[in-house]
């Protein structure tokens, strides 16, 4: 009965969690397409990025699923996710069907981190601007964007793909609560991503319209329960 009570609890204790989620997710959406707005004039960006993006479709529907790359990168993400909260690694392996780490702490940010942080977006990033700092890459921003556009839209696809099967990630975190936190979790990253490549939009900038946006919706709620 006591273990019956607590699960009871935990279970409403997530559905309040994920009501108070919706307002954020929504003003992370609303400020995407706020800075979206705003690089009316990146063209280059775009034409490079979504060239990117219909070059990985093209490949993802014709070719094999690279499914030992993602595995990879799903378990490393697990992995930076502990790091990041203090724990360690204990054990690490990853196959095309499937893989698992065994860390020393996790919470439902380390859990679901895989699902909504594109490491190999990141990693394109982080070695493209190492580049340029070293060798002034400023000439192959096409390649840059194009790239990042395929590397984006791989995470995405890939995601997509591993949740039409059982994730225990998902089923141990709740599957509502979970789709709550992948939603902002992408939408934060996504946001910020896009004001970093902005020329008229800074990620400080975009964050104050995801708060401006999120407080917007929070007043709507309340006013319509009064």
């Amino acid at each position: 009965m006591g273990q019956r009570s607590r699960r009871r609890s935990n279970s409403l204790l997530r559905w309040l969690l994920v009501l108070l989620l919706l307002p954020f997710c929504v003003g992370a959406t609303l400020a995407i397409l706020r800075v979206i707005r705003s690089m009316d004039g990146a063209f280059n960006f775009w034409a490079a990025f979504l060239s990117g993006v219909v070059a990985w479709l093209l490949l993802f529907v014709n070719l094999p699923k690279p499914m030992w790359i993602y595995v990879v990168g799903h378990e490393l993400t697990h992995a930076l996710g502990t790091w990041a909260f203090g724990g360690r690694v204990r054990r690490f392996k990853a196959s095309p069907k499937g893989g698992h780490v065994v860390i020393t702490r996790s919470n439902f940010v380390v859990s679901l981190a895989p699902y909504f942080f594109p490491l190999y977006a990141v990693l394109w990033w982080i070695v493209f601007y190492l580049g340029d700092w070293l060798w002034k890459w400023d000439h192959y921003l096409f390649v840059f964007h194009f790239g990042l556009g395929m590397a984006y839209a791989f995470h995405g696809t890939l995601t997509a793909h591993i949740l039409r099967i059982r994730q225990p990630d998902l089923e141990g975190e709740g599957w509502v609560f979970s789709t709550a936190v992948i939603w902002l979790g992408n939408g934060l990253v996504l946001l910020m991503g896009l004001a970093a490549l902005s020329s008229s939009v800074s990620v400080l900038t975009a964050l104050a319209w995801f708060l401006q946006e999120t407080g917007a919706w929070v007043a709507r709620i309340g006013s319509g329960l009064h």
